[in-house]
């Protein structure tokens, strides 16, 4: 027999079958010595002897010497580039590699949406070298997926108030306000089925007009100062596109038909935009007061499009040059001075820059760049300016802020003297920052009674920000403010100025149709870029991942914009999601086979794979490709269907696609597979072994009798050994591979060659194979 010898045998072994062969190499001399006496008839020929277990194990050729198609495993990048003997059972033993996580999303991408091919590419070159296929896992997969990216391309947009407050009540959250339709006034409605501010917005509905003025609304009356400069603004959309446009009756604002942005009418699309009239957008003199006039109005023109229903929301009015009561207690809290002013980092100073490329108000905020050694939320500080408070007064405390990942942030006091020295916020003890801003509040309501209620008169209160509990995050600050509650609503701005409607932030939010347009975008540049960047290295994608819910049906999800892993993007792209991902992976690569996989396919019963194959029938309908099907398989001695298997088989093979098993490996232990902690190695018995390697074999040989031989893409492993650092996240305490904590070959080794071949591969060996093996 030739045998091929076996890198990964142990010296220990080794030494045994050297030791034999030297014995039986004594015998014979002492033999020739004894013919002449012995009777050749009780003498027992050495090929008779057994072999052990052990001994035939070692006597196995590599892997894929057993196969007549492509034997895989999934490898951490890492170890295959650092750890010798794990790189040479690898190199030996197999014809293609999966990164276990190397090529998910996560891995690839930021939380920016950069992608990042270095850490790979080297990896990449060396397997390349050793003559391996790479097969990429996955370029579509709703878990591991950059979620705060994605999330953060879909979130509101938050739009902050013009300072000082707003001379009318645009609202519409107590009804028309003083609103006036001209005519026709039945077409004017308050709703509460959409708005950008509040719960409710005004309904226009605009039938048979002729011309802008066909559909007019007055404004309520507003007083203006000569020679100060006002700004109109308002927030609209229409059923379809459609035109709104402004006059006044008379010229005391400037113009009495102002033009916006060169236009006569201002377009507005389906969604909501925001139109803004001042001297910057309509020209000088416009929005400039010529004279006083406490009973100004302003009508808006809706008559430009023949058919439309508009909704209109939030509209204000505001005087530019009234400087508003600055109810802000702290200085700099914009940062729009360009540095950090009496704000204070009491160390790691290096990290606290402002920063005019971000901002939320203004065009200035505080970056904090917190480093790697961050251990605690303590690590990382800001400590405010001063700022005076007065016994018995409610405070609060608000700011502004995003990251660059998923952040948290907190805040403490010097004292208790507002009521409570470590006040917990809406969402604990640290808010989460994410990569969109976010706006964080301190008050009695959401710190409960008696925080942020002072206790005593202090002229130099401050408080600090805590960054420290997410290492390796940057921090964007903006828009601090701490307010006096008593003071500020003791009414310092009344009449004449009639503000009746504080001017905050608007938030919008953004429709379905444009979510799956902006989501659909970045999915098609996600596909793309990767595909192309290994295009001539990856020979096959696992396109799509787990599709499929259990019952069969297509998995959708749920929309969570605070998740940071998770992205759900049939939620957002419908059923069809998948024929876009083949279609654009195929024309990023069209030399790569492109497989779906899914896990669970071997179930009884047979309703999720049922589905999986509807589903591969819907995509190629409608224009995909799918090269083929991918089978996870990863299997537990404890509930195993091996008939439910065999069938699984046979419902591959007639769907006539290549059929992979992507993912093989057969747990001994009952418990959870999930990992994220210490994971301490499985001394199973020789019965589980045994056991374990039956149904490796059975699972290899059903594979290669049920598929036939043009379907055959091959059968990949989910791991090498048993180590326990290479189970810190898919089954700790278990031991599903091939061999063992310390690289040496199982039974199962054995059990799954010996499917690969067909039958028992030694079961003719004899224990002159065994020497002859050794002496090589």
């Amino acid at each position: 027999m030739n045998f091929k010898p076996i890198n990964t045998m142990n010296l220990k072994n080794i030494i045994r079958l050297l030791t034999v062969a030297l014995v039986l190499v004594g015998l014979n001399s002492c033999y020739s010595e004894k013919m002449k006496w012995d009777d050749p008839y009780t003498h027992i020929p050495t090929g008779d002897l057994p072999i052990e277990l052990q001994e035939k194990i070692a006597m196995y050729e590599a892997i894929n010497a057993y196969a007549t198609f492509k034997i895989g495993v999934a490898v951490d990048f890492g170890l295959y580039m650092t750890d010798e003997e794990y790189r040479a059972i690898v190199d030996e033993n197999f014809d293609e590699v999966v990164p276990g996580n190397e090529m998910k999303q996560q891995s690839l991408m930021n939380a920016q949406g950069v992608l990042n091919f270095d850490r790979n590419d080297p990896t990449i070159e060396e397997l390349l070298a050793a003559g391996l296929d790479i097969y990429g896992h996955t370029l579509v997969w709703y878990q591991q997926a950059q979620a705060s990216y994605f999330n953060s391309l879909i979130a509101p947009t938050i739009v902050p108030g013009t300072p000082g407050s707003s001379l009318v009540d645009g609202s519409f959250e107590e009804g028309m306000g003083g609103w006036t339709p001209a005519f026709n006034a039945q077409n004017y409605t308050v709703v509460d089925t959409e708005a950008v501010d509040g719960t409710q917005s005004l309904q226009v509905v605009v039938s048979g007009s002729t011309g802008k003025y066909d559909a007019q609304l007055n404004s309520p009356a507003f007083p203006i100062v000569a020679g100060h400069h006002y700004q109109l603004s308002f927030w609209i959309k229409g059923s379809v596109p459609g035109k709104v446009g402004i006059d006044f009756p008379n010229a005391e604002l400037g113009n009495q038909y102002p033009w916006v942005n060169g236009a006569e009418l201002a377009d507005v699309g389906t969604s909501w935009t925001q139109v803004i009239y001042n001297t910057e957008t309509v020209g000088d003199p416009a929005m400039i007061a010529t004279a006083d006039n406490g009973a100004m109005t302003v009508r808006l023109l809706l008559g430009g499009v023949a058919e439309c229903t508009y909704l209109i929301d939030a509209v204000e009015i505001t005087d530019l040059d009234d400087a508003p009561v600055d109810t802000n207690l702290i200085s700099d809290g914009n940062f729009e001075g360009g540095a950090m002013g009496d704000w204070v980092a009491p160390y790691y100073s290096d990290e606290y820059t402002v920063v005019d490329t971000e901002s939320f108000d203004g065009t200035h905020s505080l970056q904090v760049a917190v480093g790697s050694g961050a251990a605690g939320k303590y690590d990382r500080q800001l400590n405010s300016p001063a700022f005076p408070i007065i016994t018995g007064h409610h405070y609060q405390i608000s700011f502004w802020i995003k990251s660059n990942g998923d952040g948290k942030v907190g805040l403490d006091f010097p004292s208790n003297e507002l009521g409570n020295q470590y006040p917990w916020g809406s969402g604990g003890e640290l808010a989460t920052v994410g990569t969109s801003w976010t706006q964080v509040t301190y008050n009695t309501t959401v710190s409960g009674d008696p925080a942020m209620i002072a206790t005593a008169d202090n002229a130099a209160m401050t408080f600090r920000l805590l960054l420290g509990a997410v290492a390796d995050c940057t921090y964007w600050i903006d828009a601090v403010e701490v307010t006096d509650l008593d003071t500020a609503n003791a009414g310092a701005r009344v009449a004449p100025r009639m503000m009746t409607r504080a001017s905050g932030p608007i938030t919008i939010e953004k429709t379905p149709e444009e979510k799956k347009e902006i989501i659909g975008a970045a999915f098609v540049k996600y596909i793309t870029d990767v595909a192309t960047h290994y295009k001539g290295k990856v020979t096959a994608w696992d396109v799509l991942n787990e599709p499929m819910n259990e019952n069969g049906t297509l998995r959708v999800g749920t929309e969570d914009l605070s998740a940071t892993s998770v992205f759900h993007w049939a939620y957002y792209l419908g059923e069809d999601y998948a024929v876009t991902a083949f279609k654009t992976a195929r024309e990023a690569d069209p030399d790569a086979k492109l497989f779906i996989n899914d896990y669970g396919l071997e179930s009884t019963g047979g309703a999720k794979l049922d589905g999986l194959i509807g589903y591969v029938n819907h995509i190629e309908a409608n224009g995909g490709q799918v090269d083929g099907i991918g089978t996870q398989m990863h299997l537990n001695l404890n509930w195993v269907d091996r008939d439910a298997i065999t069938a699984m088989f046979t419902k591959l093979a007639a769907t006539g696609k290549l059929i992979k098993v992507t993912e093989l490996d057969i747990a001994i232990s009952t418990e959870s597979s999930a990992g994220g902690g210490p994971a301490t190695p499985l001394s199973p018995a020789a019965a589980e072994l045994e056991a374990q390697a039956d149904l490796y074999g059975f699972v290899a040989k059903t594979y290669s009798e049920i598929i036939p031989p043009a379907q055959q893409y091959g059968i990949t492993l989910w791991g090498v050994s048993d180590n326990p650092e290479q189970h810190l996240y898919w089954l700790p305490n278990d031991a599903p591979c091939l061999w063992d904590a310390d690289y040496q070959r199982k039974w199962a080794y054995k059990g799954f060659c010996d499917g690969l071949y067909g039958s028992d591969v030694s079961a003719d060996w004899t224990y002159d194979d065994l020497v002859n093996d050794a002496a090589k």
